[in-house]
Formats: structure tokens, sequence, C-alpha cells
């Protein structure tokens, strides 16, 4: 007896969804499971663990803090770059800022791009001891940014100027603008109806600080730094620990992993390898 067309395609589809699932659903975790147990891969299968006297300190795939209970930097170690994963370096919520070059005015619960940068500019220069202003920064760390309100619009003398980053009764970064008195902003005034306008200042062309000190990168869970970020800190981690300066940038540059495959990307250092390497030289 031939079944009706509709019982035989549902009974095809039936087949179809059977032979799946035991093929996706559990043949193929298990043989990738398999895989994952091979020597040589096992390591990197289970996240790369770091361990020390048995002890799990980290992965090498994920960077993590080396600050103290209140979020200081431990001098004695290399800093990593910032991290915008959850409360830094969190797997669970792993991700970027989501802010840009146009994200130059701070909002009403969290810093803009600009604002970001230039605060851990400012703190990297007091921890490193160099001069960490930065272009269209103000002396305070925050982004040097005006909304500037003009006689037409868009165009016209300018009748009122607001440092919108600066909320009173701070001091403005600068105290006028094209002959008008800069005001520091007022919480919860809108400002939105001025030209946004950043100031560069007097701040060095180049700063010593680099990008990759005051930038979280694009996934937060990056453990590497670059080899000038690496540099900048090494006579911090030798004067702490007491070691010679050329001793801790060969270790610096132990460290140093190359472009991929040859070409792509920059030199990076491996921020824990580089500080465990550290701790064993003490």
């Amino acid at each position: 007896m031939r079944l009706p067309s509709w019982i035989s395609q549902h009974l095809a589809a039936l087949r179809a969804l059977l032979v799946l699932t035991v093929a996706l659903g559990l043949a193929y975790p298990l043989v990738m499971v398999g895989v994952g147990l091979v020597p040589g891969l096992s390591g990197k299968a289970g996240g790369s663990l770091v361990t020390r006297d048995g002890t799990v300190i980290g992965s090498a795939l994920i960077g993590q803090h080396f600050t103290d209970a209140d979020g200081n930097p431990i001098r004695r170690y290399f800093q990593s770059r910032p991290s915008a994963g959850g409360a830094g370096y969190d797997p669970l919520a792993t991700g970027a800022s989501n802010l840009g070059p146009e994200s130059v005015v701070d909002g009403p619960d969290s810093p803009g791009l600009l604002t970001q940068v230039c605060a851990r500019s400012l703190a990297v220069g007091t921890l490193e001891g160099v001069d960490g202003r930065r272009p269209y920064c103000t002396p305070d760390g925050v982004g040097a940014v005006l909304s500037v309100f003009r006689a037409d619009g868009l165009t016209g003398a300018v009748t009122r100027a607001v440092s919108v980053n600066q909320a009173c009764p701070a001091t403005p970064f600068t105290t006028t603008f094209e002959g008008t008195a800069v005001e520091c902003a007022n919480p919860g005034e809108d400002y939105s109806g001025g030209v946004v306008t950043p100031v560069r200042g007097d701040s060095p062309d180049r700063s010593p600080v680099p990008a990759d000190a005051v930038t979280a990168s694009a996934s937060g869970l990056d453990p590497h730094i670059s080899v000038a970020y690496a540099e900048l800190q090494a006579p911090r981690v030798a004067r702490e620990r007491g070691l010679a300066e050329t001793d801790v940038t060969a270790l610096v540059r132990a460290h140093t992993t190359g472009r991929a495959l040859g070409f792509l990307g920059e030199p990076a250092v491996d921020v824990l390898a580089l500080n465990l390497a550290l701790d064993a030289r003490a």
C-alpha cells in the first residue's frame, strides 16, 4: 500500500532530522572532544591555562590586571592594556566599548572615548614618569571639547561656549573662545544646540604613551601589549625590583612574538609570561 505523499514527505523529514541529530548533535561533538584530548592539543582545548606551584594563575589566551585590591597598578609588574570586557578581561562579557572617533562628549553615566584616552594617558604618564598629555585633552585628563553656540546656528559670531566635559564648579581648560568667555557645564543642562568643537591645546604632537596603553582591544581579552608599551614600563619595573634595566629589556625581548606569518600585525609582548619570568628571576 502506497502512503499518501504528505505522509511520505513527513517521514522523510523525520528521518533527516534523526540522522542530522545523531551526526551533528552527538557524533561531531564527541569527535571534537576526542581531538581536544590529543596530546599537544589538550592544553589549548582546556583554555591554555597557566599554573604556578599547581595553582592556576591565568590563561595564555586571556589578559588580566596586575593591580592591588584598590585597582592600583602593582609597580613591580608590567601592566596590561585596558579592557572593555565587563569589569576587565571577562570572557563572559568579551567585546569592545563600541565608542569611536566621534565619541568626544561624555555621557551622564559614562565618559566618552576621548576622556577615557585622556585619563588613561595621564595616569600612565604619572606611573611611568613621562609626559602623559595628549592633544585634545585638558590638564585634568578629560576631553577638551566645547559646545559652541553661534549667532546664525553654524556660522556667525560666537554667543556662548561651554566646556561640556568639565562639570561646574570646575574651571574650564581655556578662559575664552573667539573672544567669548568659556563656561563650565551645568549637570543636566542640554548643550546639543551648540557645535561640538574639540580644542587641540598645546600638548606635544606625539605622546610617549603608546596607543595600546590608552585604548582597549576589540575583544577586551588581548593578553599582549606592544613593544613600545613594554619598553616604556621597563625602567619602572627594573627600579622596583632592583634589577638592571638591560636585564629587564632582555626579558622583554625574550617574550616578544613576531608578526604572524612574518608580515601580519605587529610584534607583541606576552604580559603574563613576562611577569612570571620576572618572578622566577627574583
